[in-house]
């Protein structure tokens, strides 16, 4: 675990978790609709279904990674085309599409299970974790579900820090990225570039 390269995943994430989606939609709209406690609660929610999405990925990618050289293979390639798929996706759209929506009638609890739920049945998710965990991986490591494990978690960590201001100052938050859309923009791009760099790196990436 100790082998993972910690800042270049950090830094990977946190240009991952920064783009707006459907998660952020989500934060932003239930703070934006009910309260800022409403707006953390769901940012508590899509963490808590990351962790889910991280145990999946942990026990599958474990296991391909230290039994099957071809299915390691085919997994590289496959994970490596949807990262370039999301990234040019996340280039072209521009943030054009961010929208929020308004909903006073929604409990805590049902606010905290929205969220989970948002997050844990999105299969998108779980093709992410699987094209974006295994990159980080040394080829020569013992123990590979161990670190994706660390990973996973550490990546749902970061999205509660990185989201929770989200959904407080989400009023404020959304009137200013109405009024520069351009700055939407540009994170958008630069997501998009990150994406497409970690895809080729994992296409070029071989297993010793």
């Amino acid at each position: 675990m100790f082998d993972i390269p910690w800042l270049l995943f950090i830094a990977a994430s946190l240009a991952v978790i920064i783009s707006p989606g459907q998660d952020l939609i989500m934060v932003m709209s239930r703070g934006l609709g009910q309260g800022s406690k409403e707006g953390v609660i769901a940012a508590l929610g899509i963490s808590i279904g990351l962790m889910g999405h991280t145990v999946l990925a942990a026990l599958g990618l474990g296991a391909i990674l230290t039994t099957s050289e071809l299915a390691f293979t085919i997994l590289k390639y496959i994970g490596a085309a949807y990262l370039f798929y999301i990234g040019i996706k996340l280039i072209l759209s521009g943030g054009r599409h961010f929208e929020t929506e308004d909903n006073n009638d929604k409990s805590i609890k049902r606010v905290f299970i929205e969220g989970t739920l948002c997050n844990i049945t999105n299969p998108k998710v779980t093709l992410f974790f699987f094209a974006f965990l295994p990159q980080f991986i040394p080829a020569n490591s013992e123990n590979p579900t161990i670190g994706i494990f660390a990973m996973g978690l550490c990546y749902a960590f970061l999205t509660f820090i990185l989201k929770t201001p989200v959904g407080f100052f989400a009023g404020r938050l959304s009137n200013w990225f109405k009024q520069n859309p351009n700055f939407l923009n540009w994170i958008f791009k630069f997501s998009g570039l990150t994406l497409l760099g970690l895809g080729l790196r994992l296409a070029l990436e071989e297993r010793h």
